[in-house]
Formats: C-alpha cells, sequence, structure tokens
C-alpha cells in the first residue's frame, strides 16, 4: 500500500502536540511525501539544517540561525536558495525564534511551507520523526480475526465460513480480547515489528453468521477491546485432508510453518476444522506452544531426542 502525508496533514496532525504557527509559505500546503521514494535514501525523514544532504523536514534552531547570519550575503542567499531548491516538506524554527526576513521571502516565493514552535529542537526532531515514520510505514491489510491470546497478538485467518468469528466470539467469552475483525491493519512499524490495528469504520464490531454485527464492548466490557497488538502468531483454519499423508512426521510437528507478510516471516498454525473439535481450546494450545517454542522449548524435538536416545540404548 502506497502511503504519503502532505504539508498540510502533518501540520493540523502536530499543531496542537508542538504549538506550530504558520509563517509562510501556504501555498505549499500540498507539497507531499512518499514513502516509496524516500525512506531508503541517505537524507533523513527530520533533521537539522542540512545544505548537502537536505533533510525532508528542516529544522533551524539557535545554532542553524547564527549559521546563516555568519554568511556574507551574497553566500547567505546562495544557501538560502539551495535549501529551498531542494524542495523539504517544510522548514520548522524552534523556540519562537524571529524569522529573518529573506528566509521568510524565500518560502513564500517557493512555496515552501516555513512553521514556528515553542519547542526545542530535539522535542521537534523527535515527535516529527516519530510520526512520519510512523505514517510512512509499509502496511498492509489482510482477512481474518486480529485477537490478543495469552498476551501476544494472533490473527486467525481461514476461507468464509470456517468459522473465524463463532472462534473469536468463544475465545472472548474465555477472557481474551478483540482487536479487529475482518479487516485488520497492519503497519511494519520495525524491522521486526508489524502492528496491527483495526479500521476506524470497524472499531469494537464483530460480524457472526445468524447474528449480524456485534459491539463487543458494549456486550463484554471495555476490557475485552485492545487498541492495537504487534502480530506474532497465526492461526489457519482449513478444511481437513481427505487423503492420508505420506508420513506421520506431522502428527509430531504439528501443521506448521510461515507466512511472508511485508517484510517478515510470520509464525504460521494451521488447524483442520472437524466437527466436535473446540477450536477455541485447540486455538490456546497453540498460543502457547508458540509462547513456548518462542523460549526455545520444542516438546516435538524433545520427543523425537528421547526416541532417538531409547534405539541408541536397545541398540547397543
Amino acid at each position: 500500500m502506497n502511503t504519503r502525508i502532505t504539508a498540510q496533514e502533518l501540520f493540523e496532525q502536530q499543531k496542537e502536540k508542538l504549538a506550530l504557527r504558520w509563517l509562510a509559505g501556504h501555498t505549499g500546503g500540498q507539497r507531499d511525501l512518499e514513502a516509496g521514494n524516500t525512506v531508503s535514501r541517505r537524507p533523513s525523514l527530520a533533521g537539522y539544517l542540512n545544505a548537502i544532504y537536505p533533510n525532508k523536514v528542516q529544522i533551524l534552531g539557535s545554532e542553524e540561525l547564527e549559521w546563516l547570519d555568519s554568511l556574507d550575503p551574497r553566500l547567505r542567499w546562495e544557501t538560502i536558495e539551495k535549501i529551498m531548491q531542494a524542495r523539504p516538506l517544510a522548514l520548522v524554527i524552534t523556540k519562537n525564534h524571529s524569522c529573518p526576513e529573506d528566509l521568510r521571502a524565500a518560502a513564500d516565493e517557493s512555496a515552501t511551507p516555513l512553521w514556528v514552535s515553542p519547542r526545542r529542537g530535539h522535542e521537534l526532531l523527535n515527535h516529527i520523526s516519530y510520526h512520519l515514520a510512523r505514517t510512512l510505514a509499509p502496511r498492509i491489510t489482510l482477512h481474518g480475526v486480529f485477537m490478543e491470546i495469552y498476551s501476544i497478538g494472533v490473527l486467525i485467518t481461514g476461507e468464509a465460513g470456517s468459522g473465524k468469528s463463532e472462534l473469536a466470539l468463544e475465545l472472548l467469552s474465555r477472557g481474551h480480547r478483540l482487536v479487529a475483525d475482518d479487516a485488520p491493519e497492519f503497519t511494519q512499524i520495525a524491522p521486526d515489528v508489524l502492528d496491527g490495528t483495526c479500521p476506524e469504520l470497524l472499531q469494537d464490531l464483530l460480524e457472526v453468521r445468524g447474528l449480524g454485527v456485534l459491539n463487543i464492548r458494549d456486550m463484554f466490557g471495555d476490557t475485552a477491546v485492545k487498541k492495537n497488538k504487534y502480530l506474532r502468531l497465526i492461526v489457519h483454519l482449513t478444511k481437513p485432508m481427505t487423503e492420508p499423508t505420506p508420513h506421520g512426521y506431522e502428527r509430531l510437528t504439528g501443521d506448521s510453518g510461515k507466512r511472508h507478510v511485508l517484510d517478515l516471516d510470520v509464525p504460521l498454525i494451521t488447524l483442520p476444522v472437524m466437527p466436535g473439535r473446540n477450536l477455541a481450546v485447540l486455538t490456546e494450545a497453540a498460543t502457547r506452544l508458540h509462547i513456548l517454542r518462542t523460549k526455545g522449548i520444542d516438546p516435538a524435538a524433545m520427543f523425537i531426542a528421547r526416541h532417538s536416545n531409547l534405539l541408541e540404548q536397545r541398540s547397543s
């Protein structure tokens, strides 16, 4: 999914938190920043004034303004012109410093948004960098029910009619929490972290065939829903195989694998749906098993090792 943010959107989203004021370059509000061709390049999304590798949001503090004042008039104008030619998303002046008139004029002429804030430079840098990184991070929408089970994020997937919503309802009655139904959104906020959230339209809702749309917060209380959770495991519901497998090794290890989501391989456990099986208990067991495996404890490997040792003892 291609993500972008405009200068106007960034200003509106951070205006109250950073007490931003728009000084010049008002016509540049639609100047935008896209994730696809920016986050992999050397310039940072936000940083202090840099004329060699211009950051996407340039922050001007006391030192940067003093450096500009130290330049002779011709070099100063050439430097300001070079900064504007790099087409930054915005320039931000810290600690309510007065804006130089030539900088204001250049911003108006080049339609470069110029803002001022009472915050210190490092505060602006931290807030804006985090917000841009989060907004422009790779994201994807997956079909399934995303829940918190035993404090980890578990995505329940399967074909239509496989019983995902019914399983989620049973898990909710057992004390687990719902994050999103049908279309959870996942954002890669770090190299090894997928953060799952619920679209605003589907907040607190779960659709169950025969019952329709249920409001989980109203039915089970505030503790039954969760705003977001990191994705750690996928449980896939599938129809049982009609033909026997060629070997019984899966009887020991279970049907485990990986599913590639964005840049990560997420552990996947497949559960066959058959009459008489308690899928809620099986899903809880799958989650506990995954937690054990992350701690380096694998019951199947331990059993195979015991079996091998027993065979060696008998052969000797």
